[in-house]
């Protein structure tokens, strides 16, 4: 596999900086609504910046297919859509405070109009999403979304729960993988792919976006509230266990995992201090356990893409997985 010119984000960027330009321009022609607030909520939301990997992804596999339709451009603001809508109704659930560096949309808005706001994208993404008259594309994106919806209530209803880590995989499976798999798979779907290379580039996604989660997880947990744009160990103060916490769990001492209990229990460092929790993580390699399961993910997406033909795209497909395990924030 050859990964020549394509070596850095900014040969990624350059790629596809039409098209992630055209996907901002739908996104914000989409998202603007005669009810003034939704369209201020929803452009407070778009100039948040983002990474934006669930469009490239899509755009990445339509032209890995050689699809260069407008198509590509409605659902890559479409999945972006989602995305944005799942981000305003996590931010209403975790009582969030900041999002990105800035004050989170339900600081700014409110519950009530927020919530709003994000039902109405969901909506209005599978409006635009109606224009391809393509049933299967429609398929996947409401499969994409009971499986979204159920993973945050999943996740609520185990928040301060000792979970194990086939129960941490379907959440993020649910809340984060599905939406990368998806993504792939609707590039396949708008280029009439055979059934096998979709799954093929499915898969890819789904991986991807397991490494995605867990790096995130493990930042959440290590790094700077200035790098990160929100405070960190969030998971932990929100009850969640991510699998470092889990292995941590499953190896440490009664004293050791008694006092990860607590924060997870009281949703905070009253009683037990982050730096302590930290300790625990790194005595027991548990940062770097999660690091490792991590890379091998990304390393299966990679390994999902033999069979596509070489391209500028699928060089780039090789090289997302290796920002993703290595990026700060």
């Amino acid at each position: 596999m050859k990964l020549s010119s394509i070596a850095d984000a900014k040969g990624v960027f350059d790629l596809l900086r039409d098209d992630l330009a055209a996907v901002e321009r739908e996104f914000a022609r989409q998202s603007s609504s005669e009810v003034r607030v939704i369209t201020e909520i929803a452009e407070y939301l778009l100039a948040g910046g983002g990474k934006r990997i669930r469009p490239l992804l899509l755009l990445l596999s339509a032209k890995a297919l050689h699809f260069r339709g407008e198509s590509r451009i409605r659902l890559g603001a479409v999945v972006e859509m989602l995305h944005t809508a799942t981000l305003v109704h996590d931010d209403i659930i975790d009582a969030a405070d900041t999002r990105r560096g800035r004050p989170s949309s339900n600081t700014a808005w409110g519950n009530s109009k927020c919530v709003l706001a994000g039902d109405w994208l969901y909506m209005q993404s599978f409006q635009v999403a109606m224009e391809e008259r393509n049933f299967h594309v429609l398929d996947l994106l409401i499969s994409l979304t009971q499986q979204m919806v159920e993973g945050e209530l999943l996740q609520i209803q185990k928040l301060g729960r000792l979970i194990n880590e086939e129960e941490y995989f379907d959440l993020i499976f649910r809340k984060t993988a599905s939406l990368f798999r998806v993504s792939m798979q609707l590039g396949a779907a708008i280029a009439d792919a055979p059934k096998e290379i979709e799954g093929q580039l499915g898969e890819y996604g789904r991986n991807l976006g397991l490494a995605f989660q867990i790096v995130d997880d493990v930042l959440d947990l290590t790094s700077e509230e200035s790098t990160l744009g929100k405070p960190v160990a969030s998971d932990l103060r929100e009850g969640k266990a991510t699998l470092a916490v889990i292995h941590a769990l499953e190896r440490g001492t009664g004293e050791e995992r008694e006092a990860i209990r607590t924060v997870l229990a009281d949703r905070s460092f009253n009683r037990v201090p982050h730096k302590t929790i930290l300790a625990i993580l790194k005595h027991h390699g548990s940062l770097d356990y999660a690091m490792d399961a991590a890379r091998a993910y990304a390393e299966v997406a990679r390994q999902c893409l033999t069979d596509l033909p070489d391209s500028e795209a699928k060089r780039a497909l090789l090289w997302v997985p290796g920002f993703v395990t290595s990026r700060d924030r």
